[in-house]
């Protein structure tokens, strides 16, 4: 038998926020502004919503759309806000003009939050160079880089599937830069989970398919309900021996 895999799900309020813990998510990703796909919160939204429910949450540090740092000291002065404000799980991830990773805003970044676990966003999807993305961030790993969010492709799951299952290949067999686990997202479809959860994918992120009629409306419960009893069956089935 699997184990249970986490659910993620991104939330803009505490009223998203009780909806996906009703509906049996693990986890929440906290954003605002889902037309530049996902900026940093205010530090009263975080503090609403770690009011509101008992989950872990991961907090978005980003301040534009796109994948450059911007205002890095702003963001960092953001990130201290938030770490004072009892944050301890962040997201982030911010590439160079030429595709690589920009270890200088990465690592500003963290120094700040200081050894808090990390995922790094689908900004490894629009890597010049994924395996060599990982490489060089290897090192984050002990400053609390955990987790990639990752479609495996920039246009999502349904285009990404082989290079999501080839990496987790790679990260069960303990491959050099790729120990942090993979949470799946960007396009993801309840169709997507059986074969992902066969190849030993078991983290999985939804945003819109939290949200049945669009951004402007609130989570439903029952639509993570059903993302939750769906990877809660796959965990279910029994692993083919041999």
């Amino acid at each position: 038998m699997s184990k249970r895999a986490l659910l993620e799900v991104i939330a803009l309020g505490p009223q998203d926020a009780v909806a996906a813990q009703e509906g049996g998510a693990d986890r929440l990703e906290l954003v605002t502004d889902m037309a530049a796909d996902g900026l940093t919160p205010a530090t009263a939204t975080f503090a609403a919503i770690r009011a509101a429910v008992d989950l872990p949450l991961r907090v978005m540090l980003r301040s534009a759309d796109g994948f450059a740092a911007g205002d890095l000291p702003a963001l960092c002065g953001r990130a201290a806000a938030l770490r004072e404000a009892g944050a301890e799980e962040f997201v982030l991830g911010f590439l160079t003009p030429d595709g690589r990773p920009d270890l200088a805003a990465v690592t500003a970044l963290a120094d700040v939050i200081d050894g808090c676990s990390w995922t790094f966003h689908r900004a490894i999807d629009r890597a010049a160079d994924r395996d060599a993305l990982r490489k060089e961030l290897a090192g984050m790993t002990s400053a609390g880089l955990d987790t990639y969010l990752t479609a495996g492709d920039p246009q999502g799951v349904a285009a990404g599937r082989a290079v999501l299952v080839a990496e987790q290949a790679r990260t069960a067999a303990g491959e050099p830069g790729y120990a942090p686990r993979i949470l799946v997202g960007g396009g993801l479809g309840l169709d997507h989970v059986p074969a992902l959860r066969a190849a030993g994918l078991d983290a999985f992120h939804i945003g819109g398919a939290a949200r049945p009629d669009g951004w402007s409306a609130p989570v439903d419960a029952a639509a993570v309900r059903r993302w939750r009893e769906a990877l809660d069956q796959e965990a279910e089935r029994p692993v083919p021996l041999g």
